[in-house]
């Protein structure tokens, strides 16, 4: 009976994960694909047409959008560690008169989406002579409620005691943080930082909304030009960037998937 348990159990888990794979492994057999071949719906490329790679380079700046997301997504990365630590770690360690009110209408602030925020961010940064520059591109998104709120509440974890014989001990408040708090939080650091990056990697309207060349452009409008400038029939050029794009997020994703899922879930249950 255990044996047939564990069967169906495996049977479920390759089924669910070729269900989850299939898209992103039929879109790197279409890349290698001639048009012919995707209009007529095949599964498996005859050859290997490597034109379609070539082409998606010789069509748009891909490189260029890549190099873009780069820079933006790893200064977001930083920006958002420092950041949302030096908060969280004033939320866990400073008392301060309403320090818990504070920090609950921070938190909901989780609750307002995006779009609804995007025009007065937008009027804002345009104010500041900030238009088609990283820095419209990377400092809105320093401040993440989620990610002070997940390094709270690791920092919750630290005993209090720690923090009063470090005091004695003659360091001060960013002493204790730098030399204590963060080497102990390195998985939820980790963590905070993997999210930052993907979701800015992925990030489409606002790049879209603050840039207006190909100069501060970032991978996901490349895309979408691609997309534009390719007739119908050439779904295999498509698919070739789609494959290039999505590289360097699953090697990251693959790289820090223990510490992503670790991370997320000490900050589900402490």
């Amino acid at each position: 009976m255990k044996i047939f348990t564990a069967s169906f159990r495996y049977f479920l888990l390759i089924a669910s994960s070729f269900v989850l794979f299939f898209p992103i492994v039929y879109a790197f057999l279409v890349s290698f694909m001639t048009g012919p071949e995707v209009l007529s719906r095949s599964l498996i490329p005859s050859q290997l047409f490597i034109e379609n790679y070539e082409r998606v380079f010789r069509t748009v700046p891909l490189l260029q959008y890549i190099t873009n997301s780069f820079v933006v997504s790893t200064a977001v990365m930083i920006g958002q560690l420092i950041v949302c630590s030096m908060a969280a770690f004033v939320f866990a360690f400073i008392p301060f008169k309403g320090r818990n009110v504070i920090f609950i209408l921070f938190v909901s602030t989780l609750m307002i989406p995006w779009e609804a925020a995007m025009i007065p961010n937008f009027l804002t940064v345009q104010s500041f002579g900030w238009l088609n520059s990283y820095l419209s591109l990377t400092v809105p998104f320093f401040a993440l409620a989620f990610g002070t709120f997940l390094l709270r509440q690791h920092f919750k974890t630290i005993p209090h005691e720690l923090y009063e014989a470090a005091q004695v001990e003659g360091l001060n408040r960013f002493q204790f943080f730098y030399k204590v708090v963060i080497p102990y939080s390195k998985t939820s650091l980790v963590t905070l930082g993997i999210y930052g990056f993907l979701t800015t990697w992925n990030m489409y309207l606002w790049p879209l909304l603050v840039t207006t060349n190909d100069s501060k452009r970032t991978v996901q409008i490349g895309l979408k030009q691609l997309q534009t400038v390719e007739v119908a029939t050439e779904w295999g050029v498509v698919m070739a960037g789609v494959v290039i794009v999505i590289i360097p997020t699953l090697l990251l994703l693959f790289i820090g998937q223990k510490q992503l899922q670790k991370g997320l879930t000490e900050g589900a249950i402490k």
